[in-house]
C-alpha cells in the first residue's frame, strides 16, 4: 500500500498548482510543511493521482528527526502523476478512502 520516502527525495518544492496555493493559504500550510509530506509521508497510487500522507508512525519518525510533526499530522497531498505537480493539499486522519477496496481489479 504505502510507503516511506527519504527525506533527501524532495529537497526542492515541488511546483503548485494555482489551486493548492489557495488551499495552502486558506488552510494555513506552508511549503515546507509540504515538503515534509511528500518526505516523510506515505504514498498512495489513487485514481489517478498520487497522495502523500503522514500518518501516526510517520509523525514520530519526523519527532526522532527534530521536526516538529504536530502541524503536519494528518496532511495530505494530491499531486499529478506525470510531474508531482501538487494539485491540492488538505488534512485528513482518516486514510481509508486511500486504501483499494477491491483488489480483484487492481492492475
Amino acid at each position: 500500500m504505502g510507503t516511506a520516502a527519504s527525506y533527501q527525495e524532495f529537497e526542492t518544492m515541488p511546483h503548485l498548482s494555482k489551486h493548492a496555493s489557495s488551499r495552502m493559504g486558506s488552510r494555513r500550510i506552508s511549503p515546507d510543511d509540504v515538503a515534509n509530506v511528500m518526505s516523510y509521508g506515505r504514498t498512495y497510487h489513487v485514481r489517478g493521482a498520487v497522495i502523500y500522507a503522514l500518518g501516526r508512525h510517520e509523525a514520530e519518525i519526523c519527532r526522532k528527526d527534530g521536526l516538529r510533526s504536530d502541524r503536519i499530522e494528518g496532511l495530505q497531498v494530491v499531486c499529478a502523476v506525470q510531474d508531482d505537480t501538487v494539485i491540492t493539499v488538505y488534512r485528513n486522519n482518516d486514510f481509508s478512502s486511500l486504501k483499494r477496496r477491491n483488489n480483484r481489479w487492481a492492475p
